[in-house]
């Protein structure tokens, strides 16, 4: 049954009628049918790759629907692209702020659609038009100071004024509050409140339910490409959303093996405090098992992880490797006591692409392969054949490129290069992302040897379901502090979806 709030009752701005979207091999939306009304604001929810990305790009004339209609304002829209929706009064704003830092607020707001003066660019009248955007929506910005200047909050209400310049009749919000504390969430609802009472839809993209209850009319939950229901948001609880969401839980997808017998503590986080992303963070990970980090986009993951590494500063906290406390926690020091980061974008910050396959595997400890002080070749070539080999890395020569692996092979040489140094603490920070089903299983399987070899692993990943099917032990973090912790045959994707979800009383380890 779909439902709509009984509140909004303007014309439908927004339709959908029949959209299928196939890639090479995918269907990424199959038979979509969807409306949005004018001063509605709908919450958008799905797991990653249930096609909300998609019909966002249809809406916004990103792309072109291989079959179906997409109606703007009753009217179809055609093949013109951004500039065709924008012209018919859509406008989006993506999670990822594009703001240029170096240029004041006003200029952003024209960026690239100067407004002309008699003799130049209308420079007052820029300021004059964001100013008058920016008050309508509660905020006192001077439009002559930098971009980057402001605050995050402060960025996103611009990100937002700037694509309400134009008068939208359908305003895009792809998780406009992902990169935002706690406190500075309420700027952003506001404007979008206010957005939504002057007659603009709303398409509202999240996952903090807390944020989606405060302003939406109604939600929208997707699966696997297809439209599962539209409902009112105040008649459904978080766990009933959770359940359409994904269907049934993926319990039965649980490894029947053994729990693992855990060692002793190899690594202790006690109220790690580093604002605005993360709070009096406590917990410990031990030798022979696999922790997980749950927590959606903004929840402060890939920042827990990177202080831990020793590259990020925190204000508090203290850590203990093997029981011993590290009195100065920077990059170095931590990889000399053993702990080891694979980063999220292992393309820029996890891998030298134009070194050998070879050379990344060996880089993080030189001695290993030296002899009297010099890199031995042979040695080289050695190591790193019996990392490969383990790690069934699959190339024909490891003095090739990194550059020329696939995806998933190049994950596991990252990880590889770690196992090299004999890390005892191994961070992954989405060791899975953008990787095949067949690297996944291999990358499950080499987390639970190094664990089983008295590591211990902290494993995060944006894609909840991914964690029950190799974890010991889950911690879902959210708002920067540990919300929940499962163990066991206790953790399950509709739970953890729910705790990383929804406000939750606060149950951190100690």
């Amino acid at each position: 049954m779909t439902t709509q709030s009984p509140r909004v009752d303007g014309d439908v701005i927004a339709r959908t009628v029949g959209v299928t979207q196939e890639y090479p091999g995918v269907v990424a939306l199959a038979d979509v049918d969807f409306e949005l009304r004018r001063g509605e604001v709908r919450a958008l929810l799905g797991q990653n790759g249930a096609g909300k990305s998609t019909l966002i790009r249809l809406l916004s004339g990103v792309e072109v629907p291989t079959s179906g209609e997409v109606l703007i304002a009753g009217t179809p829209l055609g093949s013109g692209g951004v500039r065709e929706a924008t012209d018919r009064g859509v406008s989006t704003c993506y999670q990822e702020l594009s703001l240029v830092a170096d240029m004041t607020v006003a200029e952003n707001f024209f960026l690239g659609r100067w407004p002309r003066a008699r003799v130049g660019i209308d420079v007052p009248g820029m300021a004059r038009r964001a100013r008058e955007v920016l008050s309508g929506l509660g905020l006192d910005i001077d439009p002559d100071a930098l971009a980057g200047s402001l605050t995050l909050a402060q960025q996103q209400i611009v990100e937002i004024a700037r694509a309400l310049e134009n008068d939208p009749a359908l305003l895009i919000l792809d998780e406009p509050t992902s990169a935002l504390a706690t406190a500075e969430v309420e700027l952003v609802l506001a404007a979008v409140r206010r957005v939504a009472d002057s007659g603009v839809a709303v398409l509202y993209v999240s996952h903090r339910m807390d944020e989606i209850r405060q302003i939406a009319h109604s939600a929208t939950v997707m699966r696997n490409g297809r439209v599962v229901e539209t409902v009112d948001i105040r008649e459904y609880s978080t766990a009933a959303i959770v359940r359409l969401m994904i269907g049934s839980d993926p319990e039965s997808q649980r490894p029947d093996a053994a729990e693992s017998a855990a060692g002793p503590v190899r690594l202790a986080v006690t109220r790690l405090t580093a604002e605005p992303k993360l709070r009096d963070v406590s917990f410990s990970a031990r030798g022979g098992e696999i922790l997980g980090i749950a927590g959606l986009l903004g929840s402060g993951r890939t920042e827990l992880l990177r202080a831990v590494a020793g590259f990020d500063a925190f204000s508090a906290g203290a850590i203990e490797i093997d029981g011993k406390p590290v009195r100065a926690v920077r990059a170095e020091t931590m990889r000399r006591r053993g702990v080891a980061l694979t980063p999220e974008d292992r393309k820029r910050e996890g891998a030298l692409m134009n070194l050998g396959i070879d050379e990344n595997i060996v880089m993080s400890d030189y001695r290993a392969v030296s002899r009297r002080g010099a890199l031995s070749q042979a040695r080289i070539r050695e190591a790193s054949g019996r990392l490969a080999e383990r790690l069934r890395i699959k190339a024909d020569d490891l003095s090739r490129p990194i550059s020329t692996l696939s995806g998933g092979n190049q994950q596991k040489a990252v990880i590889a290069r770690w196992l090299h140094a004999d890390a005892g603490v191994l961070l992954l920070d989405e060791p899975t992302r953008g990787v095949d089903v067949e690297a996944k299983a291999q990358i499950y399987a080499i987390m639970r040897a190094v664990a089983d070899a008295g590591k211990a692993v902290i494993f995060v990943s944006s894609e909840l379901e991914e964690l029950p099917l190799c974890c010991d032990r889950v911690l879902v973090l959210r708002d920067g502090t540990i919300q929940r912790e499962f163990t066991g045959g206790q953790i399950v994707l509709s739970e953890l979806l729910e705790a990383a979800m929804s406000s939750s009383p606060v149950q951190e380890e100690s």
